[in-house]
């Protein structure tokens, strides 16, 4: 069972920047569009970013000129760059994605675990 999965979450202090990526636990035919979301303690999971399987990107106002998504179509692997984070930006990120396992058959939309980001001085 293929699933999503999200590294390069961590701590970093106020300002510090960190990129996130999101692939499939094994090979796949191809990421299709993806969306990074966030969940901080207490609150609803916002969207941060999208990106659609041309590349086409978007962002909610709250997000935009911090966090910019992008994509390596070869790796099957779509990145969430985010520079001068501040505290209120701690959450744990998941991304979603609809992906094609193989060249033929139904597309899956998946959810990955999430991945920790703590900003903190």
């Amino acid at each position: 069972q293929v699933q999503l999965v999200e590294s390069g979450g961590g701590s970093v202090q106020p300002g510090g920047s960190l990129r996130l990526s999101c692939a499939a636990s094994r090979s796949i035919y191809r990421i299709n569009a993806v969306g990074w979301y966030r969940q901080a303690p207490g609150k609803e999971r916002e969207m941060v970013a999208r990106i659609s399987d041309n590349g086409n990107t978007n962002y909610p106002d709250s997000m935009k000129g911090r966090f910019t998504i992008s994509r390596d179509n070869a790796k099957n692997t779509v990145y969430l760059q985010m520079n001068s984070l501040k505290p209120e930006d701690t959450a744990v990120y998941y991304c979603n994605a609809n992906i094609s396992p193989y060249s033929y058959g139904r597309n899956l939309e998946l959810w990955g675990q999430g991945t920790l980001v703590t900003v903190s001085s």
